[in-house]
């Protein structure tokens, strides 16, 4: 019920008689209720799950101490009129970076209310800063992926393809523990690698290929995130130049950071690194991005990232080089920032394999 005292001060904060949720995630993080499907409606004096039948014992399990409320026959705006009118709501907030605009316009057409307020990110910002059961899940999900990375080494030959590669390794995610994968692992090799989010393809991996690999876990509700690139056979000079540093970029950015600074400063000492080493231009995506209930929340580590990085905050530290026409490395550890520093979630080796 912690969480569902902190929407009561944002109520007070934006004088609002009321807020609906829509934010599967964010209804989750408030009540428990992992279904996704529905609305948390939260007043003064009321807190309520509103959902369909398929997930009625579902909410009755998970969100301990809600009304549920099942629409079976009626609808979502017949059970929310219900609650305004009961409650006398004047003010409701609803998520208007979650809510579909067509979603938008049917309730505030429907709805007996005076006002209907946005709240922005108000909601999802509650889960900026993790506790430590939150943390606790994240760092298993990011043992699973460790404990994954090492099996999948001793999969990988020349001859197997992408698709083989990234099959497996999401196979062998859910058998050691996770619930789910946190997102569409990338495997690519070769030139494939030089995109920094490729889709797995029929290629087979051949000696003398970076092979880069991408991969998360959900366990509880929470999301794991880790990157390792190998070589296939013998690295040449320019894979070891390149491999070599963008992992002192990591490390260096690892070392820098902590509690206070901002986002952009962190991204700063990996990108100055990776452009002094003559790689401009190769590095196009944010240093990192913060984890959670999803797989990218707020704040970045990134160019543009103004806002402060506190601690118990999750981040990844993810530069890559990416080279068209030759191929890509990039190195990912998952943290959680600290007062003087970060504490390290993923454990996988970082010196160059070859395989």
């Amino acid at each position: 019920m912690d969480n569902y005292k902190k929407v009561q001060k944002l109520l007070q904060k934006l004088s609002l008689d009321a807020v609906i949720i829509s934010n599967g995630n964010n209804i989750r993080y408030i009540s428990g209720f992992a279904g996704g499907t529905g609305y948390l409606y939260l007043s003064e004096s009321r807190h309520a799950v509103i959902t369909d039948s398929r997930y009625t014992i579902q909410a009755e399990q998970e969100a301990e101490g809600y009304e549920i409320i099942t629409i079976e026959g009626g609808s979502y705006v017949e059970a929310l009129n219900d609650f305004l009118i009961t409650d006398r709501i004047n003010r409701l907030g609803f998520e208007d970076e979650d809510m579909l605009f067509g979603t938008y316009s049917r309730l505030k057409a429907s709805l007996t209310v005076k006002e209907f307020v946005p709240v922005g990110n108000e909601i999802t910002n509650m889960r900026k800063i993790k506790t430590p059961r939150e943390l606790e899940f994240i760092k298993k999900a990011e043992s699973i992926g460790d404990q994954v990375f090492t099996e999948i080494l001793d999969f990988i030959k020349p001859g197997r393809t992408e698709l083989e590669i990234a099959a497996k390794i999401e196979y062998l995610l859910k058998i050691r523990g996770g619930n789910d994968i946190s997102f569409p692992s990338v495997v690519v090799s070769g030139i494939n690698s030089s995109k920094p989010h490729g889709v797995p393809t029929h290629k087979k991996v051949e000696n003398g290929d970076f092979l880069t690999m991408d991969f998360g876990c959900i366990y509880e509700g929470y999301c794991s995130d880790m990157t390792r690139t190998i070589v296939i056979g013998k690295a040449n000079e320019k894979q070891k130049d390149i491999y070599n540093t963008v992992l002192k970029a990591q490390m260096a950015a690892l070392e820098f950071l902590k509690a206070g600074y901002q986002g952009r400063e962190v991204d700063k000492v990996a990108r100055d690194i990776i452009y002094g080493a003559g790689y401009k231009g190769c590095f196009g995506h944010g240093l990192g991005h913060s984890i959670g209930l999803e797989i990218h929340e707020n704040p970045r580590l990134s160019a543009y990232e103004e806002d402060i990085i506190l601690a118990g905050m999750t981040e990844t530290v993810e530069p890559g080089i990416y080279v068209k026409g030759f191929g890509g490395v990039r190195i990912e550890d998952l943290v959680v920032v600290t007062e003087d520093g970060c504490e390290n979630f993923t454990h996988s080796r970082k010196e160059l394999i070859e395989l």
